[in-house]
């Protein structure tokens, strides 16, 4: 494998000056959160055991009465870093995401060269481990949600693919400025959420106030834009991360002279819970 440079937007952390100004762009509302880049530094790193050279930044978990279903990290692993053992709840499926840097990932005895644009599917159960190999860091997200398996539906299977083999499937009647990239259909209920990601050409927009009861978490990979966010517009760039619990509206309006691409998951194709966790019965 030979180190490639991408134009996605990866934190690097380090920490302000102390001439900078303490306010920026940074927001917590009872319908959304919005972390800008600047707050990825060094004081909010985090590390996990059985992580071997490698930090990250733990930007969304499952929080109750907010976003209850999804936790992300950006993580950053140093040459030769990784884990044979990366996470200890077996219910967990994966996705990851390789924004910057080599590694190899090992799923079930099968490696895959991972490289900037590399999109990984890992499902609950599966066994995996992650060794960065290049000469600079391997930067990637890493997505967990419990599985919910269905009656009648057998379990997705494990695939790695890289989104520059992937076209982007453009929205009718936009003139190719809104699109996604799909690394899974919509129709195949074997997934219980969907992590794509959406671009915009410059000019392109979502025409109204998108609300909906799926929970969203949106990273800038690239470019800038202005962004509704429940009744707020909110100026955004690459490397800011924007968390929506359900039936917070958004809209968009891609304001920059590049693209704007972001990293989206929510959770779909399976029915409402009534019982448990998360709902109002009791469990049986």
């Amino acid at each position: 494998m030979t180190d490639t440079h991408s134009g996605y937007f990866a934190p690097t952390g380090g920490l302000a000056p102390q001439t900078a100004l303490m306010t920026q762009r940074a927001v917590f509302t009872s319908a959304y959160a919005f972390i800008p880049k600047g707050c990825f530094s060094d004081i909010v790193i985090s590390y996990l055991p059985g992580w071997r050279d490698t930090r990250l930044w733990l930007i969304a978990r499952p929080m109750s009465g907010f976003a209850e279903t999804f936790s992300q990290y950006v993580m950053e692993v140093q040459p030769g870093g990784g884990s044979d053992a990366p996470d200890p709840e077996t219910g967990a499926e994966h996705w990851l995401f390789f924004t910057e840097g080599l590694a190899t990932l090992t799923i079930d005895g099968t490696g895959h060269e991972m490289d900037a644009g590399s999109y990984a599917y890992i499902p609950a159960g599966a066994g995996w481990t992650l060794l960065a190999e290049g000469s600079t860091p391997a930067r990637f997200h890493w997505l967990r949600k419990l599985y919910e398996p269905a009656p009648g539906v057998a379990p997705p299977q494990a695939f790695v693919t890289n989104e520059r083999d992937i076209p982007v499937r453009w929205m009718p009647d936009t003139g190719e400025r809104w699109g996604t990239t799909r690394f899974v259909e919509p129709d195949d209920v074997r997934h219980d959420a969907h992590v794509n990601i959406v671009t915009f050409q410059p000019g392109g927009v979502i025409p109204f106030e998108e609300t909906h009861v799926m929970e969203h978490g949106l990273y800038v990979l690239e470019g800038k834009a202005v962004y509704k966010l429940n009744q707020d517009w909110v100026e955004v760039e690459a490397g800011d991360f924007m968390w929506l619990r359900a039936y917070c509206p958004q809209a968009c309006y891609a304001a920059g002279p590049g693209r704007f691409r972001y990293l989206l998951y929510k959770d779909v194709n399976r029915h409402a819970k009534l019982r448990g966790p998360g709902a109002f019965g009791a469990t049986r």
